[in-house]
């Protein structure tokens, strides 16, 4: 018999809504829900996880309890578009929750045409293929 996935600590959960109110200086509202996941992709079974969602600035948030120090993130504006995070699985909640967090907030400014973290070979992709030369500091 396969053990159930136990739900979020109050520790667990007061990390998140800690990481969340720093992220948009305010409390915000996350509800317990019920996620099936597909947890193991060489199964169609799919798995009951516990898991937390939230809304904010347009966009719905998720994160997934997988087992014990396991979790899968994920934020969409509808079905369509979907986002992670690039890394299938964590095994510690505040790296999840911050690199969620990160990735959307980079994902917003993109969508609002704001470019950063770009290095000299995105500048040089910018500037149609010519070389970039940074300022000399002295």
């Amino acid at each position: 018999m396969v053990r159930p996935i136990p739900k979020f600590t109050e520790r667990e959960r007061s990390l998140v809504h800690q990481t969340i109110k720093e992220r948009y200086g305010s409390d915000v509202t996350f509800q317990d829900v019920d996620a099936e996941l597909q947890l193991n992709l060489l199964e169609e079974k799919l798995t009951t996880c516990p898991s937390l969602a939230w809304d904010e600035r347009g966009a719905h948030f998720v994160i997934f309890k997988t087992g014990d120090s396991r979790f899968r993130c994920q934020f969409y504006y509808t079905d369509i578009e979907q986002f992670g995070t690039g890394k299938d699985e964590y095994d510690n909640l505040g790296d999840c929750v911050v690199t969620l967090l990160q990735v959307q907030a980079d994902h917003e400014l993109q969508v609002q045409g704001i470019r950063s973290g770009m290095n000299a070979v995105d500048f040089s992709k910018a500037n149609d293929g010519e070389e970039y030369y940074p300022p000399i500091i002295i």
